[in-house]
């Protein structure tokens, strides 16, 4: 007897990420032999650094193998309050702290902490094309705060207001934001805080790229007053340690929330990797340079990039203020092409020309593409190089 192959409707709501299917095709051609320049992933190029990983060895050396508590151990989540205090000024405890495996896990954790079918959230767009599904599989309805490219993709206390309903349970906000690069400042966070505060309605701060922040300081929404009462926080080591693989994040906020997670984590993957979290404390705890020298490379392929794509004809590009990514406009070159949409045009430009990138259907953009700036300036400018020559080319 066949068993039904009929799947849960939750796994039916979400889709695979579209930023780890442009990373797997890319992969698939580069183990043939193709020569991919990849500006589709979302990670550094750096080597974590040596005392991060000398920590790892330690580790495993003493034998640091076993289960911990399955939101994190006490060492890791007290260096991660401590360092956040010292970058941000809060004074969160371990009790307000959980450990996960990375970011996305945290995220999905909150959210399936605090959302019930049918409760709305607001996501800005473009939005992180992982926010939506996450929301999906709660039971949860998106409602799409749509912002406009002439202000830099800027989300606001303003454009929020009307998104707000009666049945909403939260907003999700990351800063800077990925895919468009934009930086919320503290006097509009602090706007968007009063708000959602008034309207009884948890915000939940994704601060995955919080260190990548171009021009002014980073700034933390834990920081505003009253803040702890409302305020998650979804933190990560990928992008300012250079951490992707070791799959460390963190949940800030209150400690109702916390055990939430920890609850469900005891329940579906237990503890985060015990070795990562040992190299965790040290990354929290350790020289904090790097972040500075990674900032600093960034700012030139930044600037570097984004002249090379100001100066393509059809293509036209904001500055981004924060992560690593630019956002360009191509639905001039699209109707030039006589192109669909942006997935053709990302799906052509791999085959003809080896160039990895994610289309903006997946940040919920079409006629924008998102470019990691996170390569080797070699990389960049091969990568560019073939850009322009494919845009160029006549309609087929």
């Amino acid at each position: 007897m066949q068993p039904p192959a009929r799947l849960s409707q939750r796994i039916c709501r979400i889709r695979v990420s579209a930023t780890m299917q442009a990373a797997a095709e890319a992969a698939r051609l580069r183990a043939q032999g193709v020569d991919v320049v990849d500006f589709g992933p979302g990670e550094p190029d750096y080597p974590t650094p040596a005392g991060i990983k000398a920590a790892a060895v330690r580790a495993i050396e003493q034998d640091f193998t076993r289960y911990t508590a399955a939101g994190g151990t006490e060492e890791l989540r007290e260096a991660i309050c401590r360092r956040h205090a010292a970058d941000f000024g809060t004074g969160y405890t371990a009790p307000e702290c959980a450990v996960s495996s990375g970011g996305k896990h945290a995220l999905f954790n909150v959210l399936q902490a605090l959302v019930d079918p049918g409760e709305e959230v607001v996501v800005p767009v473009p939005y992180w094309t992982t926010f939506t599904d996450i929301v999906a599989y709660c039971g949860g309805v998106c409602t799409l705060a749509h912002t406009e490219e002439r202000d830099h993709f800027a989300i606001t206390a303003g454009v929020l207001e009307s998104h707000i309903s009666p049945k909403t349970r939260a907003v999700i906000l990351n800063s800077p934001c990925n895919p468009s690069g934009d930086v919320i400042s503290p006097e509009e966070w602090g706007r968007i805080h009063r708000l959602t505060s008034e309207r009884g309605v948890w915000l939940i701060t994704d601060e995955c790229y919080q260190h990548l922040v171009y021009d002014g300081v980073p700034f933390s929404a834990a920081s505003l007053p009253g803040a702890r009462e409302n305020v998650v926080v979804a933190g990560s080591l990928s992008k300012s340690y250079a951490m992707t693989g070791w799959r460390i994040g963190f949940v800030l906020g209150p400690p109702a929330v916390v055990s939430a997670v920890a609850k469900l984590q005891s329940q579906s993957t237990s503890n985060p990797n015990s070795i990562a979290q040992k190299a965790a404390v040290e990354a929290m705890l350790g020289p904090q340079d790097f972040r500075d020298q990674m900032l600093s490379e960034y700012r030139l392929r930044r600037d570097f990039a984004l002249g090379r794509l100001r100066a393509m004809p059809g293509v036209s590009c904001h500055e981004p203020k924060g992560a690593f990514y630019l956002y360009p406009d191509i639905r001039e070159v699209l109707a030039r092409k006589r192109m669909r949409d942006g997935m053709e045009f990302a799906n052509e430009l791999l085959r003809r020309h080896a160039v990895a990138i994610v289309p903006g259907e997946a940040f919920g953009t079409p006629g924008y593409i998102r470019i990691t700036f996170a390569v080797s300036m070699r990389d960049l400018e091969r990568g560019l190089d073939r850009f322009e020559r494919f845009i160029s080319e006549q309609a087929e």
